[in-house]
């Protein structure tokens, strides 16, 4: 018979000593997540109230908006208690809920930029057909698809590391990993790995190929018309382009993080690597969203002058 137990606590072992440096970096992450909050709650509320942006490319911004709200709570209210514990041992249901929530997050971003992609190739291959083929209906069942699917399929990928005898309980990471738990697995994962890698196929690489597929057809189309024609079309995509870039990044670096073990390499670049995961994303988007497409910008702008003035429209004025 093997030996194995099945540990009450992980023990997330990438987190350094810092000493009493530990409260200025809680306050620094602290007011960084407040600032992911605040810039994607502007998006959403600036999208819910203005009628004119109750277009699906807006819509599905929004739906970008509320996963990068869910991802981050998935890991900063648990990384902020971290930071300030002396000890890093989390409950094991807590680590499967943590694992289920961010790669839930993690395969959200990129079936919704897949359905963003396919919502700017009508758009701009086939425009007369925009508001035939994206209708309230179709935008409702991609939005589902977009979510019911990694639902479930992240859901089966944690209950079969949940039923896992283990050797060993330390994750040498800053937040539990789906992978990083199966590995301290005392007995053959054949399963585990097949579910696994079906997932990231149909989570990952199908979305992130159709991405790329629809913007070689763009690509295409933009070659054979004039300047004007490019330059609305890159003013349109360019923040999904930096999205999707971004976030392949972030993806491989995490993928790269749970497969190598870099912590006793770098311990220092393992850290970041693994921010960066749950981190940039939730900061970047509602800055691309937000400022590089004018609707959005403009009416940021709008709202921001009007709550510098008092209810009659007049400016406050200071008194001294």
């Amino acid at each position: 018979m093997e030996n194995h137990t099945n540990p009450l606590f992980f023990n997330l072992t990438m987190f350094m000593d810092m000493g009493p440096y530990r409260y200025p970096a809680f306050v620094l992450c602290f007011l960084l997540y407040v600032f992911i909050i605040v810039a994607n709650l502007v998006v959403i509320v600036v999208i819910a109230r203005e009628k004119t942006l109750h277009e699906p490319m807006y819509i599905f911004i929004m739906c970008l908006t509320f996963n990068s709200l869910y991802g981050s709570a998935g890991f900063f209210l648990r990384f902020l208690q971290d930071l300030l514990s002396k000890t890093h041992l989390i409950p094991r249901l807590a680590c499967l809920a943590q694992v289920y929530v961010i790669y839930t997050y993690a395969s959200y971003e990129l079936t919704l930029l897949g359905i963003m992609a396919y919502d700017r190739y009508v758009a701009i291959i086939q425009p007369l057909h925009y508001h035939n083929k994206l209708t309230f209906r179709m935008i409702t069942v991609l939005v589902l698809l977009a979510c019911v699917y990694p639902a479930i399929s992240v859901g089966v990928c944690v209950y079969l590391a949940s039923t896992l005898p283990l050797c060993d309980n330390r994750i040498p990471r800053v937040f539990c990993a789906n992978w990083n738990v199966v590995k301290l697995s005392c007995v053959t994962t054949g399963l585990n790995n097949v579910v696994g890698m079906f997932v990231s196929i149909t989570t990952v690489f199908l979305p992130l190929a159709f991405v790329l597929y629809t913007y070689v057809r763009i690509f295409l189309v933009c070659r054979k018309r004039g300047s004007e024609f490019r330059s609305k079309v890159i003013q349109k995509c360019l923040p999904h382009i930096v999205t999707f870039v971004n976030y392949s990044i972030t993806v491989f670096c995490d993928v790269a993080l749970s497969r190598i073990n870099l912590g006793e390499i770098n311990p220092f670049l393992a850290i970041i690597l693994s921010l960066e995961f749950v981190v940039i994303p939730p900061l970047l988007n509602p800055l691309m969203y937000g400022l590089k497409l004018p609707e959005i910008r403009k009416l940021v702008f709008k709202m921001f002058s009007f709550m510098t003035k008092d209810g009659d429209g007049e400016p406050r004025v200071s008194h001294t």
